[in-house]
C-alpha cells in the first residue's frame, strides 16, 4: 500500500487565482496602514508575520475556545501560572504559591511588577495589576451571564462560599469544594488569563474587540477577517537575563482561509511560519519518509512537535446494552485486535510518518508524565493474536462474526487499513462511513459497537485523557462505558494527590490498566508540523501547540 490520505495534488489555477487576489488585499490594507500614520509599525523589519486559516472570532480571554483566539489571546494577556516547552508548570503573574495540606486551599503570591495596557477605562493612570482583578476574573468566568465557555474550569470545582478571595493587593487565594490534582494545569488555560474590571464593564460585550492585558503585546488593529496587528508592550514585566521581553516591535496576523494560497505566500516570504500540512500542500513540503523536503533546506526549518491528541478505536463495552456485540466484550478478542495490525507502517503509508504509533497506551507523549517503559503498549504480533483468538474461542477466526465499524470520511484510509491487516488473521471487520455529527450522535447513544475516536488534552496533564475511562462519568467521555473498580480507586486517589511525582506514578498504573483491559485501540500520538523561515528563532515548540512568540527574534 503507497497511498496517502494527504497524496492529492489541488494546485489548480483557482487556488492560485485565491493567493493572487489576497495579495492584492494585503497590499491595500498594509498601504492603508502606512497612510493613516501607521508609524514604525506592521511594515518595519522586526515584525512577526504569521497566518490564520480560521478567522479569530474574540479577543478576550473568557471565549479562548479555539486555537486562533487562544493564540491571540495568549500574545496579549497572562495568566497566574504558565508552562514551558516541555509543560513543565512555570511562574507568571504568580511568582510563587503553596497548597494546604488537605489540598483544598491555593494561596498565590503575586508580581508587584505588572501593569496592565493603557487604555481609555483607566484615566490616563497607569494601572497597576493587584490580586482583586484575578478574583474578579474568575468571578466573571463562571458568571452565567458573561456565558463563557470556559466556565468548566471552576464550575462544581471551587468552594461555593467565597471561592476566590483577595486579602491583600498581592496575595490570592483560591478555594476548592474537594482536592483536585490537576488544578494547576487548569490555571494555565488562556479562559483564565487576568482582564481589568474597568476595561470590562466599559466595553461589555465589545471587549472582545477592546482587548486589554498585561501581555507582551498590544492590539494596534483588527480588520475582521483581512489582518489583525500588535505591536510591542513597552511596560512588559518578563526578561531574559538583562533583556526585556518581547524582542519583536510588532506582530501581523494574515487570514488566509486556503492553505495553498497560506503556502505560496510563506514560499515568498511573505509569512515567516506555516503551522500543519493538508491534502494540498503534503508533497510540496515533505519528502516521503515525513522530513523536508531537500529543495527547502536553507530556506526553512521543519519542526515535529508532539501534538496532545490520542487517535483511537473505541468498543462498547455496557454488557446491559442491545447493541454491544458480544464478542468483544471477550477482553482477548480486543487484546488481539491490538496486536493485529501494523501502526508504524500505517502511519508511513498513510499518514506520511506525521505521528508516532500508540505502542505506550492512551496517554500520548508530549506530556511530563509520558514514560513508555511505564506502559509498555501493544506492538504488532500476528502470533500472539492469533494465540488470544483462539484462547477467546475463536481459532483463526472461526465463529467470530464481522465487527461494523463505524467511522468517518477523513479516517476511511486508517480504517480500511486495520480492516485488511485484521482480515490475514481471521478477524472480519465490515468499515461504516458516516458524517461526524451522526458518528458522536452513534457514541453518544452508545450505539456504536465499534467506532474511530480522538481525544484532545483541554489542558496539559494525564488526567484530560484519564478521565475517558473513570466509569462513574457518562458519555462524554466515556464512550466505551468502560468500568473497572481498580481504575475507578486509583482516578480518585490522583485527584486528591498534589505531590507531582506520586501522581504521575498514579496516571500510568490507570494507564496499564487500560492497555490490560483494552478497551480501546489505540493508534498513534498526532504530531503538528511547524515550517519556520530560517533566520527565525525563539520560536519554542509545545505539545499543547500554543504559539508562544515572547522571545521571537526575526533576523
Amino acid at each position: 500500500m503507497t497511498k496517502s490520505i494527504f497524496n492529492h495534488n489541488y494546485t489548480s489555477i483557482v487556488l492560485r487565482t485565491s493567493y493572487f487576489v489576497h495579495c492584492l488585499i494585503v497590499a491595500l490594507i498594509i498601504a492603508l496602514i502606512t497612510s493613516c500614520g501607521g508609524g514604525n509599525s506592521s511594515t518595519t523589519n522586526n515584525t512577526f508575520k504569521f497566518n490564520m486559516t480560521s478567522g479569530v472570532t474574540s479577543l478576550d480571554p473568557a471565549f479562548a475556545r479555539d486555537q486562533s483566539n487562544i493564540w491571540m489571546v495568549n500574545a496579549m494577556f497572562n495568566g497566574l501560572l504558565q508552562f514551558d516547552e516541555l509543560l513543565n508548570l512555570q511562574p507568571c503573574l504568580a511568582k510563587s504559591w503553596t497548597i494546604s495540606e488537605d489540598a483544598l486551599t491555593y494561596t498565590f503570591a503575586l508580581r508587584t511588577d505588572v501593569y496592565f495596557h493603557d487604555d481609555e477605562a483607566f484615566d490616563g493612570n497607569k494601572r497597576k495589576l493587584t490580586a482583586a482583578d484575578v478574583a474578579y476574573t474568575f468571578n466573571r468566568l463562571i458568571d452565567p451571564t458573561t456565558a463563557s465557555p470556559g466556565a468548566w474550569i471552576f464550575n462544581g470545582r471551587v468552594a461555593e462560599t467565597n471561592p476566590f478571595e483577595a486579602p491583600n493587593d498581592s496575595t490570592f487565594v483560591l478555594r476548592l469544594k474537594e482536592p483536585f490534582g490537576p488544578m494547576l494545569s487548569l490555571l494555565t488555560l488562556q479562559y483564565t488569563y487576568i482582564v481589568p474590571k474597568e476595561a470590562a464593564e466599559k466595553y461589555g460585550k465589545e471587549f472582545r474587540l477592546h482587548p486589554v492585558g498585561t501581555g507582551p503585546f498590544m492590539l494596534k488593529m483588527w480588520a475582521e477577517g483581512n489582518q489583525l496587528v500588535m505591536q510591542k508592550n513597552p511596560d512588559y514585566f518578563e526578561r531574559e537575563g538583562d533583556q526585556q521581553l518581547p524582542y519583536l516591535d510588532n506582530l501581523q496576523v494574515y487570514f488566509i482561509q486556503n492553505k495553498y494560497s497560506e503556502y505560496l505566500e510563506f514560499n515568498q516570504g511573505g509569512l515567516d511560519f506555516i503551522s500543519s500540512v493538508d491534502a494540498t500542500t503534503v508533497n510540496e513540503l515533505l519528502a516521503a519518509d515525513g522530513g523536508l523536503k531537500p529543495e527547502h533546506n536553507g530556506k526553512m526549518t521543519l519542526y515535529k512537535i508532539p501534538y496532545l491528541n490520542s487517535e483511537y478505536l473505541g468498543f462498547l463495552l455496557d454488557e446491559a446494552s442491545p447493541d454491544a456485540n458480544k464478542a468483544l466484550l471477550n477482553k482477548k478478542v480486543r487484546q488481539a485486535i491490538n496486536y493485529g495490525f501494523n501502526r508504524k507502517e500505517m502511519l508511513q503509508y498513510l499518514r506520511n510518518n506525521v505521528g508516532r504509533p500508540a505502542n505506550a497506551g492512551f496517554v500520548p507523549y508530549g506530556l511530563p508524565s509520558f514514560d513508555e517503559k511505564a506502559t509498555p503498549g501493544y506492538n504488532y504480533d500476528v502470533a500472539k493474536a492469533k494465540q488470544l483468538l483462539a484462547e477467546a474461542g475463536y481459532p483463526g477466526g472461526k465463529g467470530l462474526p464481522a465487527i461494523k465499524l463505524l467511522t468517518n470520511p477523513t479516517y476511511k484510509d486508517i480504517a480500511e487499513y486495520v480492516q485488511k491487516q485484521l482480515a490475514e488473521i481471521g478477524i472480519a471487520i465490515d468499515v461504516e462511513i458516516m458524517q461526524p455529527s451522526l458518528l458522536r450522535d452513534q457514541m453518544l447513544k452508545g450505539k456504536a459497537t465499534f467506532f474511530r475516536g480522538s481525544w484532545i488534552a483541554d489542558y496539559p496533564d494525564a488526567e484530560s485523557f484519564l478521565s475517558v475511562f473513570y466509569g462513574n462519568v457518562p458519555a462524554p467521555p466515556n464512550y466505551t462505558r468502560f468500568r473497572n473498580a481498580e481504575f475507578d480507586s486509583l482516578y480518585t486517589l490522583s485527584l486528591k494527590e498534589t505531590d507531582q511525582t506520586k501522581r504521575f506514578a498514579l496516571y500510568q498504573a490507570m494507564d496499564r490498566i487500560v492497555i490490560e483491559e483494552a478497551p480501546i485501540v489505540p493508534l498513534y500520538y498526532d504530531e503538528v508540523l511547524r515550517f519556520v523561515r530560517t533566520g527565525v528563532t525563539g520560536l519554542e515548540p509545545n505539545a499543547m501547540n500554543l504559539l508562544d512568540l515572547k522571545r521571537v527574534k526575526v533576523k
